[in-house]
């Protein structure tokens, strides 16, 4: 039956570094190798009849599990499997302005994708931003951020600094807490309600004219 007697072992490298991994299986008949990438919808994983599987300038995307499989049709397949992890460095995918009045509580968030896991700053112009400084809480869980007021002020509103950082970069966005009536993007806000209110309101016209 075929037997795997030496593959590669789990690696980590940088996105577009170049990797091979090996399998080498031994059977009579002689085994048929095949690689698989577990990682994606079945039917898409990329697939290599060799021994060797070499990726070049590997994306973020082809991380995840290899499968290798030796079948000779003697006995089942043997199967074995390698790790690859690809690190790169951090792009915010998340980040939303909000509007909140004084004295309420307001939320700022910002996520971002990154290998190794971002770490996160918050900064309102030059200043950086602490939990417990002028009452505001910082909290970090996984690729999300938020920085939260609990009693929101006047001097709270303007545009703040997400900052994401691992070893291999950073990046930031800007994220605008503001209040009722605030223009935001040319826009302000009470228009913006009512505009949306507007054509709420058309499209349901429409939609009783044309049934």
């Amino acid at each position: 039956p075929p037997q795997i007697m030496n593959i590669s072992s789990d690696v980590t490298v940088n996105e577009g570094s170049s990797v091979t991994l090996l399998c080498l299986a031994i059977g009579r008949p002689e085994p048929t190798v095949t690689w698989r990438h577990l990682s994606v919808k079945e039917g898409q994983g990329f697939v290599s009849e060799d021994e060797y599987l070499e990726i070049s300038d590997i994306k973020r995307d082809q991380s995840g599990e290899y499968e290798c499989s030796a079948l000779n049709d003697v006995a089942a397949p043997d199967v074995r499997k390698v790790k690859i992890t690809v690190n790169y460095p951090p792009y915010i995918s998340k980040a939303k302005n909000t509007g909140v009045s004084v004295g309420q509580k307001g939320i700022l968030s910002c996520e971002a994708s990154a290998v190794p896991m971002a770490e996160f700053q918050w900064f309102k112009e030059d200043t950086r931003l602490a939990t417990g400084l002028d009452g505001v809480r910082i909290e970090n869980k996984g690729r999300m951020s938020t920085l939260t007021f609990f009693n929101v002020s006047e001097k709270d509103y303007g545009n703040y600094t997400c900052v994401a950082t691992n070893k291999l970069g950073n990046t930031n966005a800007s994220i605008t807490l503001y209040g009722p009536g605030a223009v935001i993007d040319g826009v302000n806000s009470a228009s913006r309600a009512l505009a949306c209110l507007w054509l709420s309101g058309t499209l349901l016209a429409h939609f009783f004219i044309k049934f």
